[in-house]
């Protein structure tokens, strides 16, 4: 029983490991407003992107983490129409009567892209590799020196030859709180490499939160 105990504990970890693996790299710099200690709770998190199928996605995320972590986390999807155009006073009643006492916005920055060139490197592989049987006729002491398969030949394989290119996205993220409309927080996010809008997300308000519990700046509901 202890046993499969143990092995329970060490898939959970090996599957943690490849769940992280899978997110992008992410770099943060943010900044707390020094005139402000306000701790929030309730965040609308409003991903302010041209293409809903990003937007959604990255609400959702960005929420279910906030949520994790004791606090509680609402997508501006679920509180504002995309098509709308929405005066300030409609956003703070609507706001308000979600109980939020801040908003985090995001916004796209723009994207770089460098290219390295992968240099072509040869490897050579005597026949004995071809087969099981002929690794076993050259290298085993017994019959090796009576093989007389091996004639000098092999095979070679060539990798690389080719350009890799890294794309960074960067987005700044911004919270204000609800109550007077004042900058709480800013930060610089860039994610190398993203594949995934959700993973992406998830990486993102994995850091953010973290500055945001070294800044004093959350208080959790649980």
């Amino acid at each position: 029983m202890k046993s499969f105990r143990q092995l329970t504990v060490v898939i959970m970890i090996v599957s943690l490991a490849f769940l992280l693996s899978c997110a992008p790299p992410v770099t943060l710099t943010g900044w707390k407003n020094p005139e402000k200690n306000q701790a929030v709770s309730n965040i609308v998190v409003w991903a302010m992107f041209k293409r809903l199928e990003y937007q959604k996605p990255f609400e959702e995320a960005s929420a279910t983490l906030l949520n994790s972590k004791g606090l509680k986390g609402v997508e501006a999807l679920k509180l504002i129409s995309p098509t709308k155009k929405y005066e300030l006073p409609e956003l703070e009643k609507i706001f308000g009567n979600a109980g939020a006492d801040a908003v985090l916005i995001f916004n796209y920055t723009g994207m770089d892209q460098t290219s390295d060139y992968v240099e072509p490197t040869t490897t050579y592989y005597p026949d004995y590799y071809g087969s099981y049987y002929n690794y076993y006729s050259w290298g085993y002491d017994r019959y090796a020196s009576a093989y007389t398969g091996l004639s000098g030949a092999g095979n070679t394989v060539t990798t690389g030859g080719y350009e890799v290119t890294t794309t960074v996205v960067n987005l700044t993220a911004n919270l204000y709180s609800t109550s007077d409309k004042t900058l709480l927080w800013t930060g610089k996010i860039t994610i190398t490499d993203p594949q995934y809008v959700d993973k992406s997300a998830s990486a993102v308000m994995r850091n953010i939160y973290s500055e945001w519990v070294k800044d004093k700046l959350v208080k959790t509901t649980k």
